[in-house]
């Protein structure tokens, strides 16, 4: 049968910035362990620390830019375009231009803080 979300829960963010996280499915929202779906809304200027997470992440941007570091480089991810970043690769999200970035980030499994791994502070 299927289950309709009527709204997001607000989950807390990682990072040095206020970054607001709207979970529509997954562990908080929709107690769902195979997959997250959430809707990311950063300022300028926010960067979060690094993590290795067991989770493969697909991440949309619906605006601005988001940056991804990872041991292979950096890549700038525009409005429009897409990115993968496997499970157990490291990798840091942030949004350093000023007009922030809004964006779908969609992990298999679905995230959680014991497996997101975040680097020491």
């Amino acid at each position: 049968m299927p289950r309709l979300i009527q709204s997001p829960s607000v989950i807390a963010a990682a990072g040095n910035k206020p970054k607001k996280i709207e979970e529509f499915i997954g562990r908080v929202n929709s107690e769902t362990s195979a997959i997250s779906i959430a809707r990311m809304t950063s300022p300028g200027g926010w960067v979060e620390p690094g993590q290795t997470p067991e989770f493969d992440e697909y991440t949309v941007v619906l605006a601005g830019q988001l940056q991804v570091e990872t041991n292979s480089g950096v890549v700038t991810v525009e409005a429009g375009q897409a990115i993968i970043v496997a499970a157990g690769e490291w990798v840091r999200y942030s949004t350093p231009s000023a007009e922030g970035a809004q964006y779908i980030a969609v992990c298999l499994p679905a995230f959680s803080p014991e497996n997101v791994h975040r680097d020491p502070a």
